[in-house]
C-alpha cells in the first residue's frame, strides 16, 4: 500500500477547491472584476497546486502549472492586459489544468496535442508582454533541470553567517514582515525565512513587540511579533518575494525601496518598544505575585452578592487566531449518522403511537417529556441533514466549461450567466445533477441558440446568452436553464415524431405536448450524428434521472425568443413534514409544502362539466376536484365529495386542484424511503415511509396528481401511435 496515499487523498480535494476558486476568479476577471485582491486569488491557487504537486512528484502537472503561474504573474504585474481573448486563454488553461490533477489522481496523462496547444497560447502571451516591456520573456525552466538539494539549518547562527566574498550591493530594501497564525499552523518558522533573506545580502532586523498582550489574555496559538529588516542586496525585488512565495497570503508583508539614512532612523525608533516590554513584564511579574498572594490569604469579608468571576478569553477581533470554519468528514459517517437519527424518528413516532394507545392524558409526566424528545428529535435531525447541505455553484462552474467547448465544436459565441450560486440543496442531489445539466447546457447550445450569422440577421447580438439559475421555491430546489435562442421548433419538432412514428399524424396536441415530444426516447431534431447530437439520446436521459430524485421538469418556450427548461427537486431525499391522511383504508402522506388550505365540499359549490370530471367553487374561482381513491385505483367508483375532505395544493408550475381525501390523521415528519429502490417506480407515488404503528405508508406525487389529465391525453395519443 501506498504510505502516502491518505496525504495525496487530502491533496486532491484541496486541488477540487482550488480549482474552484481558480475558475471562479477568472470569470469574475472576464466580468471585468480584475481588482488585485482577485488576481492574487487566481495566481495563489495555481501557485498552491504547483507547490503540493512538486511534493509528490507529478513533474507533468509541476511543469504546465509553472508556465501557467508564469502567465498569470505578468497579469498580476499589470504587464498583461485582461482583454477578452487573454481571460479565455486562461479559461481553457485551467481546464486543462483540472484535466493535470485528473490524470494525476488516475494515474492517467493528458492529450499531447492539447498540451501543445495551451502551452503554446500561454507562452505567446508572455511573449507578447515581454516586448511589449522590452524585456526578453521569462524561460520556461524544465522539471528535470531543477536541482534540489537539502539545506542545514542553525538557528543559533541564523544573523551571524555571511557570504566569505559578499557580492556588490547595489539595493537597499525596506521588508516589514507579520506573520499570521496560520503561517505556523502550517509547519512554517519565521526565523527560517529571515535567515534566508540575510543570504541574500547583509541584513539588520528589529522585532516589534507592540501587539503583545498580557499574559492573562496570551493565545498560545496567536501571532503577536513582527519584524523591520534592512537588506542591502544585488538581488531585485522578485528574487526578494520568492522567499515568501509559500507564506505571503498567510502573513502581512510589505517590500519597498529603502534610503539607508532614513531606515537607520528608524531602525533606532524601533528601539524604544523592547524598553516598553521590559516595563510591562516587571508590571506583569508584580500583579502575579499580588494576585497569588490575595488568592493564598484568607478573607475577613465576603459579598454575598458578588457575581460569578468573569475570565478573558483571547479576543479574535484584531485576528490574533483563525476561527476553525470546516472540517473534512467521511461521507459514509455522515449518510450512517443520517440513517441512524432516521430510525431515531421512526422509533420516538412509535412510542407516540404507543403513547396515544394507552389513552395518557396530555398533561401527564410521560406526554409532555415525549412531546419534549419529538422536538428535540426534529432539532437534531435538521441540524444533520444541514451537514450534507452543499451549494450547487460546484457544479454549475463546471457548466462553463462545456459551454465553452461546445461553442468552440459548433462555431458560436455563447455567454454562461449563473444565478443563486450560494442555494443549499442535499449533496446527493448535487453529486446527481451534473449529468442532466449537461445534457441541457449541450442541447442549449447546439440547438437552442443560433449561430452568430443567424443572430445578427434576427437583429440579436452575435453573443448568446445562456442563463443556469437556482432558487428555493416551496421547501424544493428549482433549476433554470434558459437561452435567448430561438425556441423550439414546433412545426419540425411535430414533422419528425409522426415520420418517426412517435405520434399519428391526425394526433392533436396542444403546444405543451408537441413540447414534451422531445423527452420521447429515440427522438432528436439534428439532421446529422455528430460528437455533440444526433443519436436520439439526451432529453429522455435527463427526465429519468430527475424523476429518479423526486423531481420533474417542464418547458416553456417562446419562438424566437428563447427557452426555458425548469427543473424541480426535493431539497432533501431524507425527511419531510407530511399531512397523514386516509383514502380507502390506505394511509398516504402528502407533502406538507404542496398543501394551501383543508376544506370541506358542500353541494353547492361542487360542478360537473360535460365529460364528466368535477369542479369545486372557491374563492371566486373553479378548481379541478381529483378523488385520489379513483387516480390511485383504490376503488372503480368516485365516492360523494361532500362525505369527503379536501385538500387545496398547488404544484411546482403553479396549478391548483382540490385533492378528496376520507379523512384527515394528523401531521407528521417522516423519513423518505426510495420506492424505486426497493420495489419500482408507481405512477403518482413519489416514494415511501414508515409509520409509528411499524405500516408502510405512500408519499404521494402532487405534481403528477395534478397533472394526470395531461398525462393520461399523452399516453393515449402514444397508445394509438402503437
Amino acid at each position: 500500500m501506498d504510505p502516502m496515499a491518505a496525504i495525496k487523498q487530502t491533496f486532491f480535494q484541496e486541488c477540487e477547491e482550488l480549482l474552484t476558486e481558480l475558475e471562479s476568479g477568472l470569470l469574475k476577471i472576464e466580468d471585468g472584476n480584475d481588482d488585485p485582491e482577485t488576481v492574487n486569488a487566481v495566481f495563489r491557487a495555481v501557485h498552491s497546486i504547483k507547490g503540493g504537486a512538486g511534493a509528490f512528484g507529478f513533474d507533468e502537472l509541476v511543469e504546465f502549472a509553472h508556465i501557467f503561474e508564469t502567465a498569470l504573474d505578468l497579469l498580476r504585474s499589470a504587464k498583461l492586459a485582461p482583454n477578452p481573448s487573454v481571460t479565455k486563454t486562461f479559461l481553457r488553461a485551467s481546464d486543462s489544468l483540472a484535466d493535470f490533477v485528473r490524470a494525476a489522481r488516475e494515474n492517467g496523462c493528458v492529450a499531447g496535442a492539447h498540451v501543445k496547444s495551451i502551452t503554446d497560447e500561454l507562452n505567446a502571451l508572455c511573449s507578447g508582454a515581454a516586448k511589449k516591456d522590452g524585456t526578453s520573456p521569462p524561460k520556461q525552466q524544465n522539471i528535470d533541470d531543477l536541482d534540489f538539494q537539502p539545506v542545514a539549518v542553525s538557528l543559533d547562527s541564523i544573523f551571524e553567517s555571511t557570504p566569505e566574498e559578499p557580492p556588490p550591493f547595489t539595493q537597499d530594501f525596506l521588508i516589514r514582515f507579520m506573520p499570521k497564525p496560520a503561517l505556523y499552523a502550517k509547519a512554517n518558522e519565521a526565523l527560517c525565512l529571515l535567515r534566508e533573506l540575510g543570504g541574500l545580502g547583509e541584513m539588520s532586523v528589529e522585532c516589534c513587540v507592540d501587539e503583545i498582550p498580557l499574559l492573562s489574555e496570551l493565545d498560545p496559538e496567536g501571532a503577536y511579533l513582527s519584524w523591520s529588516v534592512h537588506l542591502r542586496t544585488s538581488a531585485d525585488e522578485a528574487r526578494v518575494r520568492e522567499i515568501f512565495e509559500f507564506v505571503e497570503w498567510d502573513c502581512d508583508l510589505d517590500i519597498a525601496a529603502a534610503d539607508v539614512g532614513r531606515l537607520l532612523e528608524e531602525f533606532q525608533a524601533a528601539l524604544e518598544p523592547c524598553a516598553k516590554l521590559v516595563s510591562l513584564a516587571e508590571q506583569q511579574k508584580n500583579n502575579n505575585q499580588h494576585m497569588a498572594s490575595a488568592t493564598l490569604a484568607p478573607s475577613d469579608e465576603h459579598d454575598d452578592n458578588a457575581g460569578p468571576v468573569k475570565v478573558a478569553h483571547p479576543s479574535n477581533e484584531n485576528g490574533a487566531y483563525p476561527a476553525q470554519t470546516t472540517i473534512r468528514v467521511d461521507l459514509n459517517r455522515v449518510d450512517r449518522l443520517i440513517n441512524l437519527v432516521g430510525e431515531l424518528v421512526i422509533n420516538q413516532a412509535m412510542l407516540s403511537q404507543r403513547v396515544a394507545e394507552a389513552g395518557l392524558p396530555r398533561a401527564s409526566s410521560v406526554v409532555i417529556g415525549l412531546d419534549e424528545l419529538e422536538q428535540l428529535t426534529r432539532d437534531i435531525q435538521d441540524s444533520v441533514m444541514a451537514i450534507r447541505a452543499q451549494p450547487v455553484k460546484a457544479v454549475f462552474q463546471r457548466m462553463s466549461r462545456t459551454v465553452r467547448e461546445i461553442a468552440a465544436m459548433t462555431g458560436k459565441s455563447v455567454r454562461l450567466v449563473t444565478e443563486g450560486e450560494g442555494t443549499e440543496v442535499d449533496k446527493t442531489v448535487v453529486e446527481r445533477l451534473t449529468d442532466p445539466l449537461t445534457h441541457m447546457i449541450r442541447n442549449a447550445v447546439d440547438h437552442g441558440i443560433e449561430t452568430p450569422e443567424a443572430r445578427a440577421a434576427a437583429g440579436k447580438a452575435e453573443e448568446g446568452s445562456l442563463r443556469l439559475s437556482a432558487t428555493h421555491r416551496s421547501g424544493r430546489v428549482v433549476i433554470e436553464v434558459a437561452d435567448d435562442g430561438a425556441g423550439l421548433n414546433r412545426g419540425r419538432i411535430r414533422e419528425i415524431a409522426v415520420s418517426r412514428g412517435l405520434i399519428p399524424a391526425e394526433a392533436d396536441l396542444t403546444d405543451d405536448e408537441i413540447d414534451n415530444l422531445i423527452f420521447l426516447p429515440g427522438f432528436s431534431t439534428a439532421s446529422t450524428v455528430s460528437n455533440i447530437s444526433g443519436r436520439g439520446v439526451g432529453m429522455d436521459v435527463v427526465k429519468r434521472a430527475i424523476q429518479a430524485l423526486g423531481g420533474r421538469i417542464s418547458i416553456a418556450s417562446n419562438p424566437g425568443r428563447g427557452s426555458t427548461f425548469s427543473m424541480s427537486l426535493p431539497l432533501t431525499l431524507a425527511v419531510l413534514d407530511g399531512m397523514v391522511v386516509t383514502v380507502a383504508d390506505q394511509t398516504l402522506v402528502v407533502p406538507l409544502t404542496a398543501v394551501i388550505e383543508t376544506l370541506q365540499p358542500k353541494n353547492a359549490n361542487v360542478h360537473v362539466l360535460g365529460d364528466g370530471a368535477r369542479v369545486i367553487a372557491t374563492r371566486s374561482s373553479f378548481i379541478p376536484l381529483i378523488d385520489v381513491g379513483s387516480v390511485l385505483f383504490y376503488r372503480t367508483e368516485e365516492t360523494d365529495p361532500t362525505m369527503q375532505v379536501a385538500l387545496l395544493v398547488e404544484s411546482e408550475s403553479g396549478a391548483r386542484c382540490a385533492l378528496l381525501v376520507d379523512a384527515i390523521q394528523g401531521q407528521r415528519q417522516v423519513v423518505i424511503k426510495s420506492l424505486e429502490t426497493n420495489y419500482g417506480r408507481v405512477c403518482g407515488i413519489a416514494a415511501a415511509t414508515i409509520l409509528g404503528d411499524g405500516r408502510v405508508a405512500l408519499i404521494l406525487d402532487v405534481d403528477a396528481i395534478v397533472d394526470r389529465p395531461r398525462m393520461d391525453r399523452a399516453d393515449q395519443t402514444l397508445v394509438a401511435a402503437e
